[in-house]
C-alpha cells in the first residue's frame, strides 16, 4: 500500500490538517509526524543541542516538540517501519511565494524528504489574514493537493526537486486555473516593531505587511494575483550555474601560489 506522510509547521493544531489528512486517505497510508507547537518560518533548522520529545496522538499520528524538518527526520529514521512514498507539508496558513520559500517550515519539511530521495510536496492557502482560519477554504488546496499527489505518484519527479504549491482563498468552483510557474519575488514592509516591558527593558518583534510582488511573468506571484493556483518545482542545488561560469574568468582562480 501507499505510504503518505504529513508534516507541516502550523502544529498538530492547524486548521489545515484535517482537511488534508482526509483528502489524501483515500490515497494510501497516511501517517502525520508534526511540530507540536507553531514552527512558522523556521526555514530547515534542526534541533541539535536539545533533546525532543514525541507525544503519540493517534494511530499513525505524532506530535514532535521540533521544527518542521525535524518532524521529517524523526519520521523518516524513527517512527515509520518504513520510507513513505511521498511526503506532502501543509496546508499552510498563508501562502509561501517567492523568497518566503527560503524562510519557510512548511518547504524546509518538504525539502527534508527530498534530501533523502523521496518525492515531495509544499502546500499553502493563500489567505487574508483578516478572516479567521476557520473560515478559509481548505478544502480547496485539499482537493488539488490529492490531485497532485496522484501524479506524482504516476510520474515521478526530477531527483531532489519538489512541488510548492499555493492556492488562493477561493471555494473550489472558484479557483481559475493550475499554473506551472517560476519562484518570483516577494516584497515586504520590513520593519522592527520595539516596546517596552513593564521593567522598562527592550524587546522586538520582527516582520512587516506584504507590500507586491515583482511583475514577473510566469511566477508564483504573478498566478496568485491572477487566481490562479502556482506550482513551482525547486531543487535542492542552490548552485547558481551563470555565476559559477563567471567565476572561472577571474583573475583569483587561475593564480598559482608560488613558493619562495
Amino acid at each position: 500500500m501507499t505510504r503518505i506522510l504529513i508534516s507541516n509547521d502550523d502544529g498538530v493544531h492547524a486548521y489545515g490538517l484535517p482537511p488534508l489528512i482526509e483528502a489524501l486517505t483515500p490515497l494510501g497510508e497516511v501517517w502525520v509526524v508534526a511540530p507540536e507547537s507553531e514552527q512558522s518560518a523556521q526555514s530547515h533548522a534542526l534541533t541539535m543541542h536539545k533533546p525532543l520529545r514525541v507525544r503519540r496522538r493517534g494511530d499513525r499520528f505524532f506530535g514532535v516538540s521540533g521544527t518542521p524538518a525535524d518532524c521529517v527526520y524523526m519520521a523518516l529514521n524513527k517512527l515509520l517501519p518504513d520510507r513513505p512514498d511521498i511526503v506532502v507539508s501543509g496546508i499552510n496558513r498563508g501562502g509561501n511565494i517567492g523568497n518566503d520559500i527560503l524562510y519557510s517550515g512548511t518547504v524546509a519539511a518538504a525539502m527534508e524528504a527530498c534530501l533523502v530521495g523521496i518525492p515531495a510536496i509544499a502546500v499553502s492557502l493563500h489567505v487574508n489574514w483578516e478572516v479567521h482560519a476557520s473560515k478559509h477554504h481548505w478544502g480547496t488546496a485539499a482537493a488539488l493537493t490529492a490531485r497532485l499527489v496522484g501524479e506524482v505518484l504516476r510520474h515521478g519527479l526530477m531527483p531532489r526537486t519538489l512541488l510548492n504549491v499555493n492556492v488562493p482563498d477561493v471555494p473550489p468552483e472558484e479557483l481559475k486555473r493550475v499554473a506551472a510557474t517560476s519562484m518570483g519575488v516577494r516584497r515586504y514592509e520590513n520593519k522592527v516593531d520595539e516596546r517596552l516591558d513593564p521593567r522598562g527593558q527592550r524587546y522586538y518583534w520582527l516582520g512587516g505587511a506584504h507590500e507586491r510582488f515583482d511583475p514577473i511573468p510566469d511566477s508564483d506571484g504573478q498566478a496568485i494575483e491572477r487566481g490562479y493556483a502556482s506550482v513551482t518545482p525547486i531543487q535542492a542545488d542552490l548552485t547558481s550555474w551563470p555565476a559559477l561560469a563567471r567565476l572561472h574568468s577571474m583573475d583569483v582562480f587561475h593564480t598559482k601560489n608560488e613558493e619562495t
